[in-house]
């Protein structure tokens, strides 16, 4: 059996949250005997070799509304497809429905729905009637939560045909940072302090969290870059937060090291277009408590108010700085949530227990 993954980009073009899970999936799958492809469009249009699976490129034409579209990858998407027993989706990306559509693959399919579109709105009035057809017609949808299955009004609508596989992280992809390291960012940030760790979006709730940090004490890290940086450090510094410290993009061994240190995960997000959040995972499986807004996606699943970290309203200062002072100063509390979210990632959330779920999934649809 063979697997052909197929989205709109992939490493090393780019290194984003799905990224991350196609990769995980083909790895997982190559090493239960079930190798995988990745066709993406780029413009780059070399073949890289990932050592247990292929990254193809075609030629990408242009973007409209942050869709990419390419029509050398129809003829590449028949190509591939020739030699693979099951076509792998990623959700949402337009041109792959009209990919699907005019290739007629023969062949079953799966979609990972990652997102509902929450930003193009009208947009999503005309690609609506595709996109329906679309998910009507591939034979599996993964969610990759039961909150996001249950509160998305599209995944209702196919529920006879969706199951639930959470995003799994390999945790030996996450090497102990040097003690070097560690002393380092010790001497920089202090020996405690909340992290936030992601892209600087509309979505991240970070203009939230630094009106809840007005007036407070708290050393909170910001680690990440992203397209609303410069506005969130002028917000910081007209609220006088002196104990906001953002570090931008890092090397990974110093996210390692930040995720050791520090005390607690704070993570903000306020829409629906954090459908899940890789980052609270990586603070689960550091054993860190989490604070996190309840929005009716996958962070909910990850953190489980109460028991792994305290669970807020959305877009509410006063609920995110009661919960940030409750894990701040109750030290003994902190270290229950945080075995608590480190036993739960074990149980669930591992790149095993992922790649199980796949290779169980391929497996039964390829034998229908």
């Amino acid at each position: 059996m063979r697997v052909l993954h197929f989205y709109k980009t992939y490493k090393p073009d780019t290194m984003g949250g799905v990224e991350q899970l196609i990769g995980e999936i083909c790895s997982g799958s190559a090493a239960r005997g079930v190798p995988s492809d990745v066709l993406t469009v780029s413009r780059n249009t070399s073949t890289v070799d990932l050592g247990d699976h292929m990254h193809y490129r075609a030629k990408l034409d242009f973007k409209l509304a942050s869709s990419s579209f390419s029509v050398s990858s129809l003829g590449r998407l028949k190509e591939l497809a020739a030699n693979a027993d099951i076509i792998h989706y990623h959700f949402p990306w337009p041109f792959m429905d009209m990919a699907h559509f005019i290739t007629r693959l023969n062949k079953p399919t799966v979609v990972t729905y990652h997102s509902d579109i929450v930003k193009q709105k009208t947009l999503l009035h005309f690609y609506r009637p595709l996109m329906m057809c679309f998910l009507g017609s591939v034979t599996k949808i993964v969610a990759t939560s039961p909150q996001y299955a249950k509160t998305s009004p599209v995944l209702q609508r196919f529920a006879d045909k969706v199951e639930v596989i959470p995003i799994g992280l390999n945790e030996q992809a996450y090497p102990r940072a040097s003690d070097a390291k560690l002393a380092e960012w010790r001497e920089r940030v202090g020996p405690k302090f909340l992290l936030f760790t992601g892209m600087l979006r509309y979505y991240k709730g970070l203009h939230i969290l630094l009106d809840a940090l007005a007036g407070s004490e708290i050393d909170v890290v910001i680690l990440g870059g992203g397209p609303l940086e410069a506005e969130l450090k002028s917000q910081a510094q007209a609220l006088a937060l002196k104990k906001v410290h953002f570090v931008g993009a890092l090397p990974d061994e110093d996210k390692f090291a930040l995720l050791t240190l520090c005390h607690g995960l704070v993570f903000p997000s306020q829409l629906r277009s954090e459908a899940f959040g890789i980052s609270l995972l990586e603070g689960a499986m550091y054993g860190k408590p989490m604070i996190s807004c309840e929005i009716g996606t996958g962070t909910s699943y990850v953190n489980v108010g109460g028991e792994t970290g305290l669970v807020v309203p959305p877009e509410n200062p006063t609920a995110l700085r009661e919960a940030i002072d409750q894990i701040w100063n109750d030290e003994a509390r902190a270290s229950r949530l945080g075995a608590a979210a480190r036993k739960r990632f074990s149980s669930l959330f591992t790149a095993d227990k992922m790649a199980d779920a796949y290779v169980d999934l391929y497996h039964r649809i390829a034998a229908r």
